[in-house]
């Protein structure tokens, strides 16, 4: 018998699934991806209103890593509607959030030639704007090529199973 003063278990809350919000398709067809990672990123109020609202564009963004920080350069977000005097600037660059052990490791590893750090999607984790960057190298005009031909012969083969 429990008494109305006792607490009963809830059950743990589930997180909501990831939604992303932007993606840098243009990186995928770019770069080779050869590992990703998250990161946190620093934006001010009017920025988290228009990401939400879906106005956000990483097409020509990429990051550097000075100082011992990591910058995030190139990402479009547009002014908030309702921002008024207090909305951002449109095009400044913005600081990753990493341990120091991960920017050390990301650090020696872009040194290695023809290796760079790309921004690939932006999404919602709680209430918290996160970056998923991708260590990748430039692929060659040959590799596009060959990326497009296995596409579209991977779309064939699935209208041929459809059907």
């Amino acid at each position: 018998m429990s008494t109305p003063h006792q607490k009963t278990a809830k059950p743990p809350k589930k997180d909501k699934p990831q939604r992303i919000t932007i993606s840098n398709r243009k990186a995928y067809h770019d770069y080779h991806v050869l590992e990703t990672l998250t990161a946190g990123i620093v934006l001010t109020g009017t920025e988290i209103k228009s990401i939400r609202a879906g106005k956000a564009s990483m097409n020509e963004a990429f990051c550097r890593i000075e100082n011992g920080e990591v910058w995030l350069y190139g990402m479009s977000i547009s002014p908030y509607e309702q921002g008024n005097r207090y909305n951002h600037v449109t095009d400044r660059q913005r600081k990753l959030l990493l341990t120091a052990l991960e920017i050390r490791k990301l650090h020696g590893k872009i040194k290695q030639s023809g290796h760079t750090l790309i921004p690939l999607k932006l999404f919602f984790k709680r209430c918290w704007v996160k970056v998923e960057l991708g260590l990748c190298q430039g692929k060659k005009l040959y590799d596009k090529r060959e990326t497009l031909k296995s596409r579209d012969h991977e779309r064939e083969i699935q209208r041929g199973l459809k059907y």
